[in-house]
């Protein structure tokens, strides 16, 4: 997607080789016209999947999941990675670690909003080891749920996470691909869609 990738040439910062701070348009601060974009471009790309839920993790996955789910036209769901009070029913939880965050968090999801009959969509924000969109696949099966896809907003291509996910037969569309992210700059693939 060509614009998000301008708005990271633009506005990302590289911090390491490892990681990107795009913190001016996705991650803190949220530019909801190229999140509806966003949204839009995945919901067309598995527009025929037949998808009743799309799934992501708190936090910075919720905006382009909901505008996903918002031109899919069904519901979206975040796995918690703190229980609150209010969560006292059944949960599906699975452990979570955070490549950006240097921690495991045990994520949730109530049993109520995911069951068998579901068609999920899985959208995040980022994704480098796989782990957050590992972890919630798993919820999903927990709730016998039935995973097609797996959109990303920004791949670090350079890191595990695709053959990880591509190891697990299901699709993954990325929509700016990094090839490696070095001497302040970061070198891009071919996005997905």
């Amino acid at each position: 997607m060509e614009k998000l990738v301008e708005r990271i040439k633009e506005q990302g910062n590289v911090l390491d080789e490892g990681v990107l701070k795009v913190d001016a348009f996705l991650t803190h601060q949220v530019d909801p016209h190229l999140m509806k974009e966003i949204g839009n471009t995945f919901a067309d790309v598995f527009k025929d999947k037949g998808i009743t839920k799309v799934v992501t993790i708190e936090a910075s996955g919720i905006a382009p999941a909901l505008y996903t789910a918002e031109a899919l036209a069904v519901p979206m769901i975040f796995a918690r990675k703190a229980k609150s009070l209010t969560m006292n029913e059944e949960l599906l939880t699975a452990s979570v670690y955070s490549f950006t965050k240097q921690v495991t968090s045990q994520v949730s999801i109530s049993k109520k909003f995911l069951s068998k009959e579901d068609t999920v969509l899985i959208i995040d924000d980022f994704l480098a080891n796989g782990q957050a969109a590992k972890g919630l696949i798993e919820l999903c099966q927990q709730a016998g749920a039935t995973v097609v896809g797996i959109g990303i907003v920004i791949e670090k291509s350079f890191q595990s996470g695709r053959a990880l996910l591509e190891d697990m037969a299901i699709p993954v569309v990325s929509l700016a691909r990094i090839a490696s992210l070095s001497d302040g700059e970061a070198a891009f693939l071919e996005g997905d869609a």
